[in-house]
């Protein structure tokens, strides 16, 4: 879950991390009384999502009527899937650097990294690209809590920054990040002031969604992801479903095996229509997800791969079996099973559909493909 800047400061704030003073405005009128109680401030769209200056949501202003102009022009934007309703009004700083500094959770090293760059202002993947001298990665160890001294020796030394306050810093964020279960805590930019402390000029977090039930009160100020109409019934139906730009119809069992899935059909020249895993209990609504995939428009081709150890594969092809020969859907499938009760599954898509299921699952990837293009 993402959460707009002006819900994830107050969080950097009792951590003991600066920001700058601001209010959340409205309409034009509102921000030109913000502006005319703070002097030159900074007006900023509400939406979670980044690249908000290069989309023009973001406005240096002097006075309330620039305020009320720009602020006017930022409310009709729209910026990304997301329209802006809300501003962030803040007063300006002044800057003598930028940096970058966040903690995210890293697939690579199986948890926690900390990265710093020197070059703020910048998307992450622009420094890394631009600048990778500039880049320092820290990983850390989930199980352990790290002293200020273990940031102190593992972040560079930068000059102009006085004393250990980068480290202290860091300690304070990743304090934070633990506490609040983010899956993404990046402050960009950081800076150092003019008065010489340092100061997250803004902020994006991602919480967790595994952790939203443990940070229920936190889940009310973060912004659900937009779901599409599809989604939307897969929802109310408890069903893990993402609909995608592709024409290849995906259902499987097991997320790990849906995604491999959804791969394979790239690998192969296609595009996966959706995301879809009907393991565990939602086997049970094998017409229910087979119509929600068919119900996207442009899908040619259904891949069906069911690999079960625990799950019996021969019960969730007879759900979706049943689904079939209820819905009688026109689009060509593709079946590969594997894992226990296959015998007895592949013979009832033999027996009942008059398909004979692929042995390799990138024979039946390839079949599906093709039949889309």
């Amino acid at each position: 879950m993402n959460f707009e800047e002006h819900a994830a400061k107050p969080l950097l704030r009792a951590a003991g991390i600066e920001t700058p003073k601001g209010e959340i405005a409205r309409s034009a009128n509102a921000a030109a009384q913000v502006v005319e109680s703070f002097g030159a401030a900074v007006v900023k769209a509400q939406v979670p999502t980044g690249k908000r200056g290069k989309a023009g949501g973001i406005a240096l202003v002097s006075s309330p009527q620039e305020a009320q102009s720009e602020a006017a022009r930022i409310l009709q934007l729209q910026i990304g899937d997301h329209e802006v309703s809300s501003l962030l009004i803040e007063e300006q700083v002044g800057i003598e650097k930028e940096y970058y500094l966040a903690i995210l959770n890293d697939s690579a090293s199986k948890g926690p990294l900390l990265l710093f760059s020197s070059e703020g202002g910048m998307d992450i993947e622009e420094i890394a690209e631009a600048h990778p001298q500039a880049l320092t990665r820290i990983e850390l160890d989930i199980r352990s809590e790290p002293d200020l001294a273990f940031f102190k020796d593992r972040l560079p030394d930068v000059a102009e920054i006085g004393g250990d306050q980068l480290a202290e810093l860091a300690h304070k964020l990743y304090g934070c990040y633990q506490t609040i279960d983010a899956e993404l805590l990046e402050i960009n930019p950081l800076v150092l002031t003019t008065k010489g402390s340092l100061m997250a000029l803004d902020c994006k977090y991602t919480l967790d969604d595994s952790a939203i039930k443990r940070q229920p009160d936190l889940a009310e100020q973060g912004t659900p992801d937009k779901l599409t109409e599809l989604e939307e019934k897969a929802k109310a139906l408890n069903l893990k479903y993402i609909e995608l730009d592709g024409n290849v119809g995906v259902l499987a069992n097991g997320a790990g095996l849906t995604m491999t899935s959804m791969d394979a059909i790239r690998h192969y020249g296609g595009e996966p229509a959706n995301f879809l895993e009907i393991g565990g209990e939602s086997y049970r609504y094998g017409k229910e997800a087979l119509e929600l995939v068919l119900s996207k428009p442009g899908v040619k081709s259904l891949l069906v791969n069911f690999c079960g150890a625990f799950a019996r594969t021969d019960v969730m092809t007879e759900g979706l079996i049943e689904a079939w020969e209820t819905l009688k859907p026109e689009v060509p499938v593709f079946f590969t099973i594997h894992g226990t009760g296959e015998d007895e599954a592949i013979d009832m898509v033999r027996t009942r559909l008059g398909l004979d299921s692929y042995d390799v699952m990138d024979d039946a990837v390839k079949a599906a493909v093709e039949a889309a293009s």
